[in-house]
């Protein structure tokens, strides 16, 4: 079911659709039924979005992919700065976050996926892409299977362009062993203004 279709140049808006669970149910729900796959039982604060994104140079941005979206806590921050002809790549393993972001995010620039993290490559690829400018990142590493997040760094270093960046949250430092022999050069903060507080890592591939 594709997303449903509204001007591209206007805000990210939603659209109540009877009988679909509020975000804070469906992302209670999402956590009590995977809870390894799902960071923290509530969604980000304002404040770390605000701040994950912020070296996001939009006007560079054509293709931007997001890992483990939920209930689209980043979906409308990223559709409100993207450029009307850049896409939005939302990728989640739970068909009921994805079926949620399809039925009330009104924008025809987003894909909201069916699939694994691990699958960036394919699916970047399927939707007329050779690159992704940035990727983002919430999923839990600490808590992932084993070898899906090596699976998962490897796929996404691979699919970032030159000059672009991997942007991860994290509530457990785990995720720097990953990133440090995959990328040129890696920021780090915290962000203590969200519960649990977060540490923000900014992964840099160098450029041409």
């Amino acid at each position: 079911m594709p997303p449903i279709s509204t001007t591209s140049d206007a805000p990210a808006a939603t659209l109540p659709v009877r009988g679909t669970p509020s975000p804070w149910s469906l992302f209670l729900k999402g956590f009590l039924k995977h809870p390894a796959m799902v960071g923290s039982i509530i969604p980000s604060s304002a404040k770390l979005v605000r701040r994950m994104l912020a070296p996001v140079d939009w006007s560079a941005t054509k293709l931007f992919v997001e890992y483990g979206p939920g209930v689209g806590t980043f979906s409308r921050a990223i559709l409100d700065q993207m450029a009307p002809d850049a896409v939005y790549i939302a990728i989640d393993t739970n068909a009921d976050f994805v079926r949620y972001l399809r039925q009330t995010i009104r924008d025809d620039r987003m894909r909201a996926v069916h699939g694994s993290a691990a699958d960036v490559e394919r699916i970047v690829a399927d939707h007329g892409f050779t690159a992704a400018d940035y990727v983002l990142s919430g999923l839990p590493f600490s808590t992932l299977p084993a070898g899906v997040g090596d699976a998962i760094a490897d796929a996404t270093a691979r699919v970032i362009r030159p000059g672009g960046a991997f942007l991860v949250y994290q509530f457990a430092p785990k995720i720097a062993e990953l990133l440090a022999p995959r990328f040129d050069a890696i920021d780090h903060s915290v962000e203590w203004w969200n519960i649990p507080p977060a540490n923000l890592y900014w992964a840099h591939r160098a450029g041409d």
